[in-house]
């Protein structure tokens, strides 16, 4: 079996969440991810909590498959030894604080005379230009500035994410870019830099409020998990505490709804919930009727109803009811990988494939490869001693 990215050699300096998460995608997909990390404390996602058997719940999220080498890079003999590695690597991903990378000559323009073939990644809060160029920049702070919070809670109080969405955000267009880089080199021979903002790459993803505010027409009202412009679309409560989320789409599932889920067809030619647009501007009315009927049915009675209406609907899951999504487990998404603190059951990464299977390595412990990649970077017994009695590694 034969993984795409196979043969493949990338060099993170990474902590936190976006060049992680990158990352990990890569040596998902068979790419060789050597993690540079401060020696003895790591990465330091690793100290966020401790929740998977003494484990962060981030680091073991984003780091699989990698292996962790320490470098003190303020060190000379530490930087000779990433020198070294970055001559022959095909990628380096960093999402160091803004400008730190360049200070060390680790920038695209000065690493491309020593290997024109290498793809550099870089992973900024706002990007390397402009006047945020030197602001730092945190997920919640993103979501706030792309306007993430804007159209996001009820209407009394804005929310954030529950999950580090900017991050992720950020994470998936490095992801891609390199993918796309290596491509176009394996057709040139060069390489590539590529430039990933946090701020930009949030704001793609909210393109539809944007549009819909365009030219200073009014945005999306917070509706809690409702949807903003559709109705009904969101939650509700059943009889029995559950609660079903379900959506409309068009008048023909509008009319069904009132005919099979409600039991009321004469429902759905009343005036007031004539169009969408008519039953977004009536929410109150049309919730309270649809409270009326779901009050007396269970979760999985309302369920049962919606699916005989062929209405799109779904189970409001916590985490324990993730975990145990009988999906997920019917179609064996589930795979132990090896940590520090023994196996952890993890995620297949999405996208079956019939030529290739995810790799799934071990999540590294702190330094866990330094001494066998110093190896390969040339060095012997001796000199790997002097660079531990230095503190460099």
């Amino acid at each position: 079996m034969t993984l795409p990215l196979q043969g493949i050699t990338v060099v993170s300096l990474e902590h936190a969440i976006a060049a992680p998460f990158c990352t990990r995608q890569l040596a998902d997909l068979g790419a060789r991810v050597i993690k540079v990390e401060r020696p003895e404390v790591g990465d330091f996602a690793r100290a966020y909590d401790q929740r998977v058997n003494g484990l962060s719940s981030h680091f073991v999220w984003t780091n699989r498959s990698k292996e962790s080498l320490t470098l003190d890079l303020k060190n000379p003999q530490a930087m000779a030894v990433l020198k070294t590695l970055l001559a022959s690597a095909d990628v380096l991903v960093q999402n160091l604080a803004p400008g730190a990378a360049a200070r060390m000559g680790l920038d695209y323009a000065t690493l491309q005379a020593s290997n024109p073939r290498l793809v550099v990644c870089d992973i900024s809060g706002y990007g390397e230009d402009g006047p945020y160029r030197d602001k730092k920049a945190y997920d919640l702070l993103i979501q706030s500035e792309a306007g993430f919070l804007s159209v996001t809670g009820t209407p009394e109080q804005p929310s954030k994410a529950g999950n580090s969405i900017a991050d992720i955000a950020a994470g998936m267009y490095a992801y891609t870019n390199i993918l796309a880089a290596l491509l176009r080199r394996g057709h040139t021979g060069e390489g590539a830099h590529i430039d990933v903002s946090m701020l930009e790459s949030l704001a793609e993803w909210m393109g539809f409020p944007m549009y819909y505010a365009y030219e200073g027409a009014t945005p999306p009202p917070r509706h809690a998990a409702s949807h903003a412009t559709i109705y009904p679309y969101g939650p509700f409560a059943a009889g029995d505490g559950g609660t079903v989320m379900l959506g409309l789409q068009n008048e023909r599932e509008w009319k069904v709804f009132c005919e099979v889920v409600l039991r009321d067809a004469a429902l759905a030619v009343d005036p007031r919930f004539a169009s969408n647009a008519q039953r977004n501007a009536n929410r109150e009315a049309l919730a309270a009727r649809i409270d009326e009927t779901f009050s007396t049915l269970s979760a999985d009675q309302v369920l049962a109803r919606l699916d005989e209406a062929q209405i799109a609907n779904a189970r409001m899951n916590d985490m324990a009811g993730l975990w145990a999504h009988p999906q997920l487990k019917a179609r064996g998404r589930w795979l132990p990988v090896g940590s520090p603190a023994g196996d952890i059951p993890a995620l297949l990464p999405p996208g079956r494939s019939n030529r290739w299977q995810p790799r799934m390595d071990a999540v590294p412990a702190v330094g866990q490869h330094t001494d066998a990649l110093l190896r390969e970077a040339g060095l012997d017994d001796a000199a790997i001693a002097a660079l531990r009695a230095a503190g460099a590694v």
